[in-house]
């Protein structure tokens, strides 16, 4: 049985994760509207792994026998000054995702709660990655300085990413 305290918890972390949803949709409908549909299919392969992590935290809680419960979204930011305003927003709500699941893994060792612990842990791998690939594509749009034949050939490169969800839930 889930503890009440970690159930609602991780139903605020269910949250944050269909908001990042919600978000990375909004930055890639900017994205659409500006014709670079790389950057485009970038954020809604994002957005598709944000429902994936809503939906495994979602699965966790059912499995230990706790409930989930669905809060109201926020309106996201839907009007962005540049390319690299939308990265540089991106990767600090994936910080703010990653202190909010360090923080659910503090709450799972103070109430030595070993299952969740044990489940948050690919979270803090995969925040990782996350972290690390909006950093690097800020980096490649300070270098390309956001315009020019550099910005095309990112836009490229970003349209051939492709959604596959991990192999085990």
């Amino acid at each position: 049985m889930l503890p009440k305290k970690i159930e609602d918890a991780i139903n605020l972390q269910i949250n944050k994760e269909l908001f990042s949803e919600y978000l990375y949709l909004s930055m890639a409908t900017y994205f659409a509207a500006e014709g670079l549909s790389g950057f485009e299919n970038f954020f809604v392969v994002q957005a598709q792994e944000e429902r994936f992590h809503a939906m495994k935290f979602y699965h966790f809680v059912n499995e230990r026998g706790g409930r989930v419960l669905l809060k109201k979204l926020s309106d996201p930011k839907t009007d962005f000054a540049s390319i690299e305003e939308v990265f540089q927003l991106s990767l600090a709500h994936e910080r703010f995702i990653s202190k909010s699941i360090y923080e659910l893994m503090d709450l799972a060792i103070e109430e030595k709660e070993h299952a969740t612990k044990s489940f948050l842990n690919w979270f803090i791998d995969e925040q990782v990655e996350e972290e690390a690939s909006m950093q690097a594509i800020l980096d490649k749009l300070k270098l390309i300085d956001g315009k020019g034949q550099g910005l095309l050939m990112l836009n490229t490169e970003l349209a051939a990413r492709v959604y596959t969800p991990p192999v085990a839930l």
